[in-house]
C-alpha cells in the first residue's frame, strides 16, 4: 500500500512544482494545440499567482516520501480544482484518488471539477475520485462535476 501525503506547497517547493507543471502541460498537448515557447518550455501564466493571491492554493503530493504530483485549487464559491497532476508512475497505485480526496477534504463546501471533452480518461477518473454524489453538466470545453464536501 502506497502512503500518500498532500502538503501545502511553500515557496521552497515552487521550483519542483514548476518542473512538474511542464510535464503536466506536455501531457495536455495530447488534447490541445500548444507548442513550447522559444526557450523550450511551455510555461504556466498563473504559477506565481499561487504564492501571491490568497484564494489560490498550491499543493504537492508525495507517495512513500517521493514527489508524485501537484494540485492547484482556486478557493471560492465554488472551489475549483484548477490543475491536478500525478506522475504516470503513480497513477495506477491509488495515489491520484487519495490525493484528490485529501485536497477536497481541505476545502469543505461547494466544488467543481472540469475536464476537456477529449480527455475521457480524466472524466472517468473524476467520476471515480469524487467521494460524494455529484451532478454533471458541460460547459464550452467539456464536462463539469458539481458536488458538496461536508465539514
Amino acid at each position: 500500500m502506497t502512503t500518500v501525503e498532500v502538503v501545502p506547497a511553500t515557496l521552497e517547493h515552487k521550483p519542483a512544482i514548476a518542473r512538474l507543471v511542464e510535464l503536466y502541460v506536455y501531457d495536455f498537448t495530447e488534447f490541445t494545440d500548444d507548442d513550447v515557447n522559444e526557450d523550450g518550455s511551455y510555461g504556466y501564466p498563473y504559477l506565481d499567482a499561487y504564492w501571491a493571491e490568497p484564494e489560490r492554493h498550491p499543493f504537492l503530493f508525495f507517495a512513500d516520501g517521493r514527489i508524485a504530483g501537484f494540485a492547484f485549487v482556486h478557493a471560492g464559491a465554488p472551489h475549483d480544482m484548477a490543475e491536478f497532476f500525478v506522475l504516470r508512475k503513480y497513477r495506477a497505485r491509488g495515489v491520484s484518488v487519495a490525493a484528490a480526496r485529501a485536497v477536497f477534504a481541505r476545502f469543505p463546501g461547494e466544488w467543481q471539477v472540469r475536464e476537456l471533452t477529449a480527455n475521457t480518461r480524466a472524466t472517468a477518473f473524476w467520476r471515480k475520485a469524487i467521494p460524494v454524489p455529484f451532478t454533471e453538466d458541460t460547459n464550452d470545453k467539456g464536462p463539469v462535476q458539481h458536488f458538496h464536501i461536508a465539514e
